[in-house]
């Protein structure tokens, strides 16, 4: 019976913060703040407490996730209507990098070593801080980096270059499976698909790990299952 009351609590926790997740919208999970990392925190704690507390039940883990939930919803809406009130509770954007040069106390003020400032701009492409005119240290902790003319890529402009239309790709083939509604975006058919599978020496649709049909270039994409030990 104990056990039997552990798991009702557990999936009802479950899907109770998932919704709260939904109802929150995503930026509390896409890009977390100092602010969202400590409410995450909290609210794990609250309802991990409430699971193992005997006298606890759904009513009060319930009541906790309902709760902190309208506690962060008039968080977010304060931030929203009261701009002065971002900077305490998400943090303001820090230049790291101004005209080139390296801000010491920026750095020093947000505990950014050099080492975790070169790590953060190679995720970025960029392998030497002599490239970088300006970069900024988002509140979420990531870079963004604005190169010196010499070193940004040239765009269309630029070369007076005609720019082709955009097109994403669209996956047709999941994990051995076909993705209906892309193939339907993309007036293509099943006959198609196959014919194009066999075009490539593929015999099934089960064969194929991922395929994309690419509209800029007319191609479909195709990829096999493989291992580590087979690369």
């Amino acid at each position: 019976m104990k056990y039997l009351l552990m798991l009702v609590d557990t999936v009802f926790g479950f899907f109770a913060l998932f919704v709260l997740v939904k109802a929150l919208g995503k930026t509390q999970i896409s890009a977390l703040t100092p602010f969202d990392f400590i409410s995450a925190i909290i609210l794990g704690e609250l309802v991990g407490n409430a699971l193992f507390d005997k006298n606890s039940g759904i009513t009060e883990i319930a009541f906790l996730v309902v709760l902190w939930g309208l506690l962060l919803y008039i968080t977010e809406k304060t931030t929203l209507k009261f701009k002065g009130s971002r900077a305490v509770m998400e943090g303001r954007p820090s230049l790291v990098i101004h005209k080139g040069l390296l801000i010491h106390d920026i750095l020093k003020k947000n505990r950014l070593n050099l080492n975790e400032l070169q790590h953060l701009l190679r995720s970025k492409d960029v392998f030497s801080v002599e490239e970088v005119e300006y970069a900024v240290l988002e509140v979420d902790g990531t870079i963004s980096v604005l190169k010196k003319p010499d070193y940004q890529t040239p765009t269309n402009a630029d070369l007076n270059v005609t720019p082709t239309p955009v097109k994403i790709g669209r996956t047709v083939i999941s994990d051995g499976e076909i993705v209906w509604d892309n193939l339907e975006e993309a007036k293509l058919t099943k006959t198609w698909l196959e014919n194009e599978l066999h075009r490539q020496n593929i015999q099934a649709i089960d064969d194929v790990f991922y395929a994309e049909w690419q509209d800029n270039q007319q191609k479909l994409f195709v990829t096999l299952y493989h291992d580590q030990k087979s690369t």
